[in-house]
């Protein structure tokens, strides 16, 4: 134990000093962005949609996408050439899959065919000569790699195998090339994340390469799936953000782009890949305005510095249209195989992030009562919380600068007597 309270000392420490000792930017073009992408809910998708999607995510400085697949959808071929043909046709954004082994069998043959298939591809991300190749899940699948690599010519595996842990990811170093950490919510029963499963990834992958998992929310309810849990989120998109910055990982991957059904997605609502049951609390509920912020963060992440510039004064907000008591809670429990019921661990605030060249002051009214709070002096990212309960109701308004926007009402009713807990997000 005294071994690994020194370790985690000395990395902390050098967070410190990079954080004391920040400097004008410098940017680091092998430091890159990519956004979870579930082609599994792609059926007769368009050419179109995709161009949308990847101009969508260029604008927001996203570098590509984790192209997320399963083994057994028909359409999963054609959808994938459409996405390294657009990403082609387009410039200037890449493509890797990531080999779902969750949801069914993979044999040696699919995993090398795919590949190949794409490894030319223009818009292929490659890592020292190699195609990077990703998975989620699938540490029982370790020893196939070796046949894949032979039969690809080699490939640079970073596979999510969140389920070993940092402590038997390590054990796997002659397998990998990195790994890639899905730990990207609170845990069941707590408020907010910490960097200590990162730092002991970092140290445990030996020098290889670590890809960070970043998301902004989650909440699901599809019984279907026996999914039925709500984590922290209140203030996840910023703290996350922050921890990015403190750790400075290899990669970054936004988790989600677009799963509708888990409340993660950051994409402009796509009716035609919301999953049956998750409707009820996606239509209505856009999450674009998380996108705002990125181009910050991102330049942020690839200078290594906080002190970036960015294109104008931004500033968003995510919440709950009721509080967390309004309603039936529906069985949803305080994050994945807790206890305790989500009602009791969700906070009912307006979260509020800002982001300005000068310090200034934001008004946030919830109906007729409001609240004036300045933001940072010393730093250009200011976050606030702004609590409502039964007693404040109303439009969601915010206002800086002569700007004014105004978001859907806080409520004490819920659908049907029905809770859930996703948010809204709106953007001054």
């Amino acid at each position: 134990m005294g071994y690994l309270k020194t370790k985690f000392k000395r990395l902390l420490e050098k967070i410190e000093d990079r954080i004391e000792g920040e400097k004008e930017p410098e940017t680091n073009d092998d430091r890159k962005v990519f956004a979870h992408y579930m082609v599994g809910l792609t059926c007769h998708q368009t050419v179109e949609q995709w161009v949308h999607d990847i101009k969508t995510a260029k604008e927001a400085g996203i570098d590509g996408f984790a192209l997320n697949i399963g083994p057994s959808d028909p359409w999963t071929e054609t959808q994938l050439s459409h996405a390294y043909h657009e990403a082609e046709e387009l410039g200037e954004f890449v493509m890797f899959i990531s080999f779902d082994m969750a949801c069914g069998e993979w044999s040696v043959s699919q995993v090398v065919d795919l590949i190949n298939r794409f490894r030319e591809s223009s818009a292929q991300f490659i890592v020292d000569g190699r195609p990077l190749v990703s998975t989620f899940e699938g540490p029982g699948w370790a020893e196939n790699w070796i046949s894949v690599r032979e039969q690809t010519g080699n490939i640079f595996l970073v596979p999510d195998w969140s389920s070993l842990g940092p402590y038997g990811i390590s054990e796997k170093l002659d397998v990998i090339d990195g790994a890639f950490s899905w730990d990207a919510w609170p845990k069941a029963g707590q408020n907010q994340m910490n960097i200590n499963e990162d730092l002991l990834y970092c140290d445990n992958l030996k020098g290889k390469k670590y890809m960070m998992g970043v998301s902004p929310y989650f909440y699901t309810n599809l019984p279907q799936w026996n999914k039925n849990w709500y984590c922290s989120s209140e203030s996840l998109w910023h703290d996350r953000w922050q921890q990015v910055l403190d750790v400075l990982p290899d990669f970054v991957q936004i988790i989600t782009w677009n799963d509708f059904g888990e409340s993660s997605y950051i994409c402009d609502t796509v009716p035609a890949q919301v999953v049956e049951g998750a409707e009820e609390y996606v239509n209505g509920y856009s999450h674009s305005a998380f996108r705002a912020v990125l181009p910050y963060f991102i330049a942020a992440y690839k200078s290594g510095s906080r002190l970036v510039d960015f294109p104008e004064d931004t500033v968003i907000a995510w919440y709950r249209t009721t509080p967390a008591s309004a309603g039936e809670g529906c069985g949803t429990t305080w994050g994945q195989g807790g206890e305790i019921p989500a009602s009791q661990g969700a906070r009912d605030v307006v979260s509020v992030m800002a982001l300005v060249k000068v310090p200034t002051n934001i008004t946030v009214a919830i109906g007729s009562r409001w609240k004036s709070v300045g933001t940072r002096i010393d730093s250009p990212l200011s976050y606030f919380e702004i609590p409502f309960d039964g007693s404040a109701t109303g439009p969601v308004t915010i206002a800086m600068n002569g700007k004014t926007v105004e978001g859907p009402s806080i409520t004490n009713e819920c659908h049907e007597g029905r809770m859930h807990f996703n948010s809204i997000v709106i953007r001054l």
